[in-house]
C-alpha cells in the first residue's frame, strides 16, 4: 500500500488545493463511503476566525481529565498531516497512524472514482470515516473555511455548534465585511441543536450570529448575560451559568484571550450534554491543555538554544489584523510582569493583511526581521514584509531564513535579554517546530 504522503502527493496533482466551496462533491463521496458522518459520536462543530483551535484543545483536554475519549479534527497542520486527525481513546488519543490513514485515503481515492473533489473534501471524507469506525464519546470538528459551504458541514444534527470571536479574513471567499464573514460562519447552526456565541470583537458578528440562531430555531447560548460569563479575578478563571459558579485555575496556554477560549469551551461541553464533567476535570484541563504553535514558549531545542542568553523565543501563529491584535496584547501583557524588548521575526502570505497585521506592534517591538516561508508558493517575500513594516514605522532588515534571524540576535547590543516573537503564518510556525525539534505528539 502507498504511504499516506505518497497519496497526499497524488491527491495534490489530481485534485486542486484551491478552495471551491460546494457540499456536494463530499456529500457524493460521503454517500458512495455508506455515509460515516451518520455513524459518529456527538459532534461539537466548532468555527470561527480566530480561537477554533485553542477552544478545541481546551475541549480535548478537558474531556480526557474527565475519563471521555474524544476524536479532533483540526487544520491545517504544523509539520504532518497526522496531526490533523486525532482518534480518541480512554486516558487519552493519539494522532492516527499511518497504515490507518493510508488506508483511508486509498478507500476514498476508490469510492471517489476519479471524479471532482478538492485536496480539503477528500481528506476530511477519510477524517469522518476513520472517526466512524473507532469509538469515541465525542467528536470536535473544525470548520476548514467559513462554515456555511465548507467541507464539515455535513454533520445534519450536532451536539453543540460553537462560534470563537469573527473577524476579517479569507475576503475573497467570505466576504469583505464582518458580517459577510459572520453569516457564512453560522452556517454550522443548526435547528434544535444548542449554539453557543463567543464573546464578539465587532457588534455586527454578534447581531448576525444571534438573528441567525433565531431564524433557524437553534437554541443561543451567549457570553455576557444569563447564559455563561467568564472573568479573572486574583489569577484565577471564574466561570458561572445559570447553574454553576467554577472558581478555576487560569488557563495554562498564554494570553488573556485564552480565558475566553477557556469560558467558551467550557460553556460548549455543558451544552452539548457534558455538563456531568466535574471540577476537578475542569481544572485539570485547564493545567494540561497543549495546543502546538499557539503563544508557545520555545525553552529547549536547536533555535533555542541559539538564543543569546536568558533570552524568551515565543512562537505563535496568528496571521490576520485581528490574530495581531491579540498577540501584541499578549506581549504587552508580558512586558508589564517582565520588560524586556521586543523582536519580531516575521514571515507572511501574499493573501494575508501584512499591514493590519503588522500596524499593532508599532511601539511594542523594537524591531522586525522579515523571512521567507519556504515551500509555500503564496508567501510574501521577506524584503516585501520588511518594507510594509518600514510603512507602519517599525524599523525592519531581512534575514534568508528564521535560523539565521536568530542567530543574528547574538551580534544585537541589548540593555536586557530580548523576548523574540516569530509569527505570522501557521505554516512558518510548523517550519520552525520542526526545525527546533519540537514536532507536535
Amino acid at each position: 500500500m502507498d504511504s499516506s504522503d505518497a497519496l497526499m502527493a497524488r491527491f495534490l496533482a489530481l485534485h486542486p488545493r484551491t478552495i471551491d466551496l460546494s457540499l456536494g462533491r463530499i456529500q457524493r463521496l460521503l454517500a458512495a463511503l455508506n455515509h460515516p458522518e451518520r455513524r459518529l459520536p456527538p459532534v461539537i462543530h466548532v468555527a470561527g476566525t480566530n480561537g477554533k483551535g485553542s477552544t478545541i484543545a481546551f475541549m480535548r483536554a478537558i474531556l480526557e481529565a474527565g475519563g471521555l475519549a474524544a476524536h479532533v479534527y483540526t487544520s491545517p497542520h504544523l509539520v504532518r498531516f497526522h496531526e490533523r486527525i486525532r482518534l480518541g481513546g480512554i486516558g487519552g488519543g493519539h494522532y492516527v497512524a499511518e497504515d490507518r490513514l493510508a488506508d483511508a485515503f486509498a478507500r476514498c481515492e476508490a469510492a471517489n472514482k476519479g471524479d471532482p473533489i478538492t485536496v480539503f473534501e477528500i481528506t476530511t471524507a477519510a477524517a469522518l470515516l476513520l472517526f466512524s469506525e473507532c469509538p469515541a464519546d465525542v467528536l470536535l470538528l473544525e470548520v476548514g473555511l467559513g462554515g456555511r459551504v465548507d467541507a464539515t458541514n455535513v454533520i445534519d444534527h450536532p451536539a453543540c455548534a460553537v462560534v470563537t470571536p469573527i473577524g476579517r479574513d479569507h475576503a475573497e471567499y467570505l466576504g469583505d465585511t464582518v458580517e459577510a464573514v459572520a453569516m457564512e460562519k453560522a452556517g454550522i447552526i443548526k435547528r434544535g441543536c444548542p449554539a453557543v456565541i463567543a464573546a464578539q470583537d465587532y457588534s455586527g458578528a454578534d447581531a448576525v450570529l444571534c438573528r441567525q440562531a433565531e431564524r433557524v430555531g437553534a437554541v443561543p447560548v451567549r457570553v455576557g448575560n444569563q447564559d455563561f460569563s467568564v472573568h479573572e479575578e486574583s489569577g484565577r478563571l471564574v466561570f458561572q451559568d445559570e447553574t454553576d459558579l467554577f472558581d478555576l485555575p487560569r488557563p495554562r496556554l498564554a494570553g488573556r484571550h485564552q480565558l475566553t477560549n477557556a469560558g467558551t469551551a467550557i460553556a460548549a461541553l455543558r451544552a452539548a450534554g457534558f455538563g456531568d464533567i466535574g471540577t476537578a476535570a475542569l481544572e485539570a484541563g485547564l493545567r494540561n491543555v497543549d495546543w502546538p504553535g499557539r503563544l508557545q514558549r520555545l525553552v529547549r531545542g536547536a533555535l533555542a538554544e541559539r538564543m543569546p542568553r536568558d533570552a524568551e523565543l515565543w512562537l505563535d501563529g496568528g496571521h490576520n489584523a485581528d490574530g495581531g491584535r491579540i498577540l501584541a496584547a499578549a506581549m504587552a501583557d508580558l512586558g508589564e510582569r517582565s520588560d524586556a524588548p521586543l523582536v519580531l521575526i516575521v514571515g507572511l502570505l501574499g493573501t494575508k493583511d501584512a499591514e493590519g497585521f503588522l500596524k499593532n506592534f508599532v511601539g511594542l517591538a523594537r524591531s522586525l526581521i522579515a523571512v521567507p516561508i519556504t515551500g509555500q508558493v503564496a508567501a510574501r517575500p521577506a524584503e516585501e514584509v520588511a518594507e510594509i513594516a518600514r510603512t507602519v514605522g517599525l524599523a525592519a532588515e531581512v534575514a534568508p531564513s528564521v535560523e539565521a534571524a536568530v542567530v543574528s540576535l547574538s551580534d544585537t547590543v541589548f540593555q536586557r535579554p530580548p523576548r523574540v516573537l516569530i509569527c505570522g503564518s501557521l505554516y512558518l510556525a510548523g517550519a520552525v517546530l520542526e526545525a527546533n525539534g519540537t514536532i507536535p505528539v
